[in-house]
């Protein structure tokens, strides 16, 4: 193992598996970066798991428990961590991307939430990848973003606004105190499809081989676990809505 120390402050211990493929891409396809979480009950476990070939899993960082960052796979390797996944024009998001692992037993393990080391430590990575590879604000993802029907990660308690405070990712002007108020309420067909729209338009996909009402499901919830924490249910109500209209009005969305 090799500690190295980067100009940003940042710490990370080269722990290289062979879990990646072959042969080396280029710099400029690294476009995105995709947030997890392991979703196991042991970080020594989940470590185990992206490190062992017959686990067909990996990533290219994992963020500790403690914060200290270990880097199991390099940036110019393909890791496997998005397995099937769309967003935007892209359905081979493995080739596009970096994938971070933060430890977190997640949804089916007493989902907690992300320790402040984790949250500083990633946020030091992500700056640092943004610079190197040029990534833009509308590519910094969760799992759970370009494979709504499968995953969850990195869920409701991942704190996306700190990244936003940083300036890392785009995000709405609404008051949260205000369109709560909106919870709940209804809308028309009309209304809900002008919210999925706005979901496409974002860089969610529709599912395919799936019905429409499921889509609708997938898609929101994936939707609110990042931009409408406080009530994950699937669901588009008004709230949904209003978000929706002001992440694209505000961040000038085609």
């Amino acid at each position: 193992m090799l500690l190295i120390t980067l100009k940003i402050g940042l710490n990370l211990l080269k722990k290289y598996t062979i879990n990646f493929d072959l042969p080396e891409r280029k710099k400029i396809q690294i476009k995105f970066i995709i947030i997890h979480y392991t979703g196991m009950k042991s970080e020594t476990l989940a470590i185990k798991r992206l490190s062992n070939p017959k686990s067909k899993v990996s990533a290219h960082y994992f963020i500790k428990n403690n914060g200290k960052i270990l880097n199991l796979v390099p940036d110019s390797y393909i890791a496997w961590h998005a397995g099937k996944s769309l967003w935007k024009s892209y359905n081979s998001m493995n080739k596009h991307s970096i994938g971070i692992e933060i430890s977190n037993p997640g949804h089916n393990n007493n989902y907690k939430n992300f320790s402040s080391n984790q949250i500083s430590s990633l946020s030091k990575l992500i700056k640092f990848l943004i610079k190197k590879y040029k990534i833009k604000k509308t590519n910094i993802l969760g799992h759970s973003d370009i494979s709504p029907k499968r995953k969850k990660d990195p869920g409701e308690k991942f704190p996306w606004k700190i990244l936003f405070k940083k300036g890392f990712i785009n995000w709405h002007k609404l008051k949260d105190k205000k369109i709560k108020i909106y919870r709940g309420l209804k809308l028309t067909l009309i209304e809900e499809e002008i919210f999925l729209k706005n979901l496409y338009k974002f860089g969610y996909c529709k599912i395919k081989n799936e019905n429409l009402s499921k889509n609708k499901i997938y898609l929101t919830k994936a939707f609110q676990r990042r931009f409408r924490q406080g009530l994950v249910n699937g669901k588009i109500d008004k709230e949904c809505l209003l978000i929706s209209k002001s992440l694209i009005k505000t961040n000038n969305y085609a």
